[in-house]
C-alpha cells in the first residue's frame, strides 16, 4: 500500500485527488491532508507515509521552504509537486533541493497523476512534460563544462533523447518498440555509469557532452 499526504488549500481539488487516486488504485491511500504548511508538519511526526503530493502556492509557507525541510527532516518522504507554479525560477530551487517530481496542474491527467506516484515510489523520478521542457531550457542556459566521459549504446542514446524530450519509460517503450521495464533497465544502467540517480542529471549530462544537442 502507498501512502500519500496530501497538502493543498484549495478543498475542492483535495477531493478530487482523492477520488481519482483512490477509486484507480487499490493500492494507493491518502493518509493525511493539510491546507496549511504548518499542518502538514504537526502531522508529520506521528503520520506514516511514503509521498507527500505538494502544491507549491500556500497561504502561510512558500513551498519551496517545505520541500527544503522534508528534504533536511524527512528523507526518505517522496516529493511529488502538484501545482500550476511551474515557472523556471520555481522549477530550478525545486530541483535544487531534490523533489522526486513535478506535475503540473494545468497538464496533469489522473493516469500521469497515478504514473508519477508510482515512478517515485519505485526509484524513478517523474517530471510532466512541461516541466521537463523547463528543465531543458534551464540546463541549456547554464552551459557549463563537463570533465566527465561516458561510452553508451545506440539504444542508451536513443532513451537518452526521448527523455530530453520530455517522454516517460512507458511511452520511450512504445516508441522503441520494447517493454516499459526494458527501457527502466536501460536508464539504470546510464544512470550507474554516470553515478547519478535521476533524468534530469542524465540530460544534463547528455547536453554537455554532445550526446544531445539544442536542434534535436
Amino acid at each position: 500500500m502507498i501512502s500519500i499526504i496530501l497538502i493543498d488549500d484549495h478543498e475542492l481539488f483535495r477531493l478530487g485527488v482523492r477520488g481519482v487516486l483512490e477509486r484507480s488504485h487499490s493500492d494507493i491511500q491518502i493518509v493525511a491532508e493539510a491546507e496549511t504548511g504548518k499542518e502538514l508538519f504537526d502531522l508529520l511526526p506521528h503520520t506514516e507515509a511514503d509521498v507527500v503530493l505538494l502544491d507549491i502556492n500556500l497561504p502561510d509557507m512558500s513551498g519551496i521552504d517545505i520541500a527544503r525541510r522534508l528534504r533536511n527532516d524527512y528523507p526518505a518522504l517522496k516529493i511529488l509537486a502538484v501545482s500550476a507554479e511551474n515557472n523556471a525560477e520555481t522549477v530550478r530551487a525545486l530541483l535544487d533541493i531534490g523533489i522526486d517530481g513535478f506535475i503540473s496542474k494545468r497538464m496533469a491527467r489522473a493516469d500521469e497523476m497515478l504514473q508519477a506516484i508510482h515512478s517515485v515510489v519505485g526509484g524513478l523520478d517523474y517530471f510532466g512534460r512541461d516541466i521537463a521542457s523547463i528543465i531543458y531550457e534551464i540546463y541549456v542556459a547554464k552551459k557549463k563544462t563537463s570533465d566527465l566521459t561516458a561510452e553508451f549504446t545506440e539504444r542508451e542514446r536513443d532513451i537518452i533523447r526521448l527523455c530530453r524530450e520530455g517522454l516517460q519509460s512507458k511511452e520511450i517503450a512504445d516508441r522503441l518498440c520494447i517493454s516499459y521495464r526494458t527501457v527502466d533497465t536501460h536508464k539504470r544502467n546510464i544512470f550507474q555509469k554516470l553515478g547519478i540517480n535521476n533524468t534530469v542529471e542524465m540530460v544534463k549530462y547528455a547536453l554537455k557532452q554532445g550526446i544531445i544537442s539544442l536542434d534535436q
